[in-house]
Parts: structure tokens; C-alpha cells; sequence
């Protein structure tokens, strides 16, 4: 039998994360009430407290400085090919 790995949805983690970080609950407590690993919470509660608007965009989604960051490099090897072209359209040999 294949096992499949746990998904969790956006508002349940962020829900979790204001659990263990507005109460006096304990990370371990809520890990072992919700029956979720201690270190993926920990890694719940880094993710928001990095940048909470954007934290858990879910699968094959991008947050937007990454994608700004694909962006910049297709126009980037978009650029180089351009160059590219136009140095060898140029004649190698200097004027005389």
C-alpha cells in the first residue's frame, strides 16, 4: 500500500499558528492534539512569521518574488539572445 502525505489547507495552518502564538498553548500541546509533527508546526509558525500575507500559497503556486524573479530571468535570456544576434551581425574586423 502507498501511503499519501497529509495536506493541510492555508486557513488551517494559519488557524494553528494563532493557536500556539495568541494562547498559552504549547507548541507540543497543539502538535499532539491536532496529531501534526512538532517540527512542521515550527516550520508553519516561521513560514507566516517571515511574511504572513504570502505565507502558504499551496501547490504549483508562487509567491510574487519569486515570481518576479522567473520573470526577470526569461527577460534577462531573452536580452542576452538579442545581444547575441547583434554582435554577430556586427563585422568582427575594425574599419580601416
Amino acid at each position: 500500500m502507498v501511503s499519501r502525505r497529509k495536506s493541510y489547507s492555508r486557513e488551517f495552518k494559519i488557524e494553528t499558528v494563532r493557536l500556539v502564538t495568541g494562547s498559552d498553548h504549547s507548541v507540543a500541546e497543539v502538535a499532539r492534539d491536532l496529531e501534526i509533527h512538532p517540527n512542521k508546526l515550527y516550520k508553519w509558525i516561521h513560514q507566516y512569521g517571515e511574511n504572513p500575507k504570502e505565507a502558504f500559497p499551496g501547490e504549483g503556486k508562487r509567491t510574487s518574488e519569486a515570481e518576479e524573479l522567473s520573470r526577470l530571468r526569461r527577460e534577462n535570456q531573452r536580452l542576452n539572445m538579442e545581444r547575441d544576434i547583434l554582435k554577430k551581425a556586427i563585422p568582427s574586423s575594425p574599419p580601416a
